[in-house]
Parts: C-alpha cells; structure tokens; sequence
C-alpha cells in the first residue's frame, strides 16, 4: 500500500489538512483511522496540487478533511449509514478506498473556511451539490470548489458538495 500512496503535504506544502476522521470531531464521534497525514495516490496529489495554485492566485486554498481511507473505516461508516447516496458500499471497494478520493473545503489565505450551504458530513439535502436554499455567497462559494476541481481531472458527488473523485477512479484497485 505505501509504495502506491503519497503523502499530500510533500506535493503541496501549503495545503491544510484537517483529517476529520483521525479525531473525535466527525459524525461517528470516534477516532476511525489513526493516521494524520493526508495520503493519495500521486495521480490524485499532482492534480489537487494545479487546484491549489489555482486557488491561490485568489487568495484562496484548500483544507482536506479526509482522503485515503482503510478499508476497515470504510466498514464502519457503512454500518453506521447503509445508504449509497452518502457511503460507498465497501463490498464493492468505496471510492476512499482507492486513494483517489478527497474531502475538501475551501478557505482564505489565512486559513479560516468560506462559508458552505453545510457542514462537512451533513447527510441532508443541504449537501447536495444542486441545493439552492442556502444563501447566495455559500453556492457561490460550492460552485467556485467544483468548477475549480473539475477544470483539474476531479469529478463531483451529487449528494456531497465536498466529495471529489479523480476521474477514472474506478480504474484503481481498492487499498487496505
């Protein structure tokens, strides 16, 4: 698994990372992983590393709050929430699982989050990518995350603004 993983921060040393899943401050109010480098796979990290540099030229930048994710994670959130629209059934490998999926935010140059139509693992329609109840600066803000990583090989969750997969995820072998 290490020789197919990289560390994020090594690619992109001015990136935040904020693995939720490392600490109790996540939906299942547990440590799930106990790892808090941010690990991807090296196609996946010199993509969100072009996001990066794009970002910043506004004064921008991005904030992870998980990428690779163990198998075993993953089979945990399953149990906790067996519904597709929001957790990848691990019986068929999870997109974390492949290191190709990332959860990010978008924050200012100082490091503080811009405003979103929801927290992070919000597991309503207020996290779906097409929700238009939230305010006009929170969608401009969702809109501006993923045309800015789709402009850069990533593609969308429908039902979570903050989930991105490196297109042709599928392409790659689960990871534990």
């Amino acid at each position: 698994m290490a020789s197919d993983l990289v560390d994020v921060k090594s690619f992109i040393p001015t990136i935040q990372v904020d693995l939720k899943y490392a600490t109790t401050d996540n939906f299942t109010g547990e440590i799930v992983y106990d790892f808090h480098h941010c690990l991807l796979r090296k196609e996946a990290a010199l993509k969100l590393r072009d996001v990066q540099a794009e970002l910043q030229t506004r004064d921008l930048g991005l904030k992870i709050w998980d990428g690779f994710r163990p198998m075993s994670a993953q089979w945990k959130f399953w149990e906790l929430i067996p519904d597709e629209r929001y957790v990848s059934d691990p019986r068929k490998g999870g997109r974390h699982t492949r290191g190709t999926a990332v959860d990010v935010t978008l924050i200012t140059k100082d490091g503080h989050e811009l405003l979103m139509p929801s927290d992070f693992d919000d597991f309503s329609e207020k996290a779906h990518e097409d929700y238009k109840g939230a305010n006009n600066e929170a969608i401009k803000n969702r809109e501006l995350l993923k045309k800015t990583m789709e402009r850069h090989g990533f593609v969308g969750l429908p039902t979570e603004w903050w989930h991105f997969d490196l297109v042709g995820w599928q392409n790659f072998p689960p990871l534990d």
